[in-house]
């Protein structure tokens, strides 16, 4: 049997080990008394200036730092810009707190910038340039206080407008409801999101909003036609839905009776007019009563 001739005990061992706790605790004061970090411009946070009062109004571009990964309309990866644009939409409640300590003023002036932006969006809508006009309406509501609702129920439903030309069904459905929760007695808003439900076969929801447009306005005929076409529509396509699921359900009974060499054909269900119940009959050779 071969014996170990370098022997030593475990003590001597753990002599020769160094713990990474000891290290550190030797390095930091080093690090600490290195003057490298003060030459090249850092300072630690604790030693940065308090911020002012100015600097405590809300901006929306500050508000909406966290970067998520998002995905577009297409479902592909937004850029930055498109993320800040996505990002722009908080709960108005949210902004209404920022905005409770921001003076006249500066609310003003902020309206004021907005409608510029607005206007310009306007311009762009009318040349065609849909895209640029929805970034125009977007950056206005980034600018636009909370307070002045109806100013950016405008904006949503603008920009609403802009995303329906460039087929952004869903984002312009979301912005006309946001515009809607703004002002309700907004029709435009109202019709607009009347529109994109008939447009994405929601007939229910179309013919509740245009019903809306014509309480508070019974002299929009858009509306009115609507309401007398919908109900038809719903109606067809409710029959319509009805006989594919009896089809379907057809089919599953055919499926389980034909072992039993039977199919649905043998079972007839009859209404009795007097009491509106119903009797099922079982028929021996169904193609024989034909």
């Amino acid at each position: 049997m071969e014996e170990f001739k370098d022997v030593r005990p475990p003590e001597e061992l753990l002599d020769h080990l160094k713990l990474s706790d000891q290290k550190s605790s030797e390095t930091g004061p080093k690090d600490a008394q290195n003057p490298k970090n003060t030459e090249s411009g850092y300072t630690p946070s604790s030693a940065k200036e308090p911020t002012t009062a100015d600097e405590c109004f809300h901006d929306c571009n500050d508000s909406f730092e966290a970067k998520e990964t998002m995905l577009d309309d297409e479902g592909n990866l937004q850029d930055d810009e498109n993320n800040s644009r996505k990002q722009t939409e908080v709960d108005e409640e949210y902004l209404l707190e920022l905005e409770k300590d921001m003076p006249e003023e500066e609310k003003q002036k902020r309206r004021k910038e907005s409608t510029m932006l607005k206007e310009k969006g306007n311009e762009q809508f009318k040349k065609g340039d849909y895209g640029e006009a929805e970034d125009s309406y977007t950056k206005a509501l980034q600018i636009c206080p909370a307070c002045f609702q109806k100013d950016r129920a405008v904006l949503f439903s603008n920009r609403a407008a802009a995303k329906m030309k460039q087929d952004k069904t869903e984002a312009a459905l979301s912005d006309c409801s946001k515009a809607v929760v703004l002002n309700p007695n907004y029709i435009r808003a109202l019709l607009r999101r009347a529109e994109l439900y008939e447009k994405n076969e929601k007939l229910d929801e179309a013919l509740e909003d245009y019903k809306a447009v014509l309480e508070k306005d019974p002299s929009v005929h858009q509306a009115r036609e609507a309401c007398m076409r919908l109900p038809r529509q719903i109606e067809e396509r409710n029959e319509k839905l009805k006989k594919e699921m009896l089809g379907k359900l057809k089919d599953l009974g055919n499926l389980v009776l034909r072992p039993f060499g039977l199919s649905t054909e043998n079972f007839q269900i009859k209404q009795d007019s007097s009491t509106g119940s119903y009797s099922i009959n079982f028929v021996q050779n169904p193609n024989n009563n034909r």
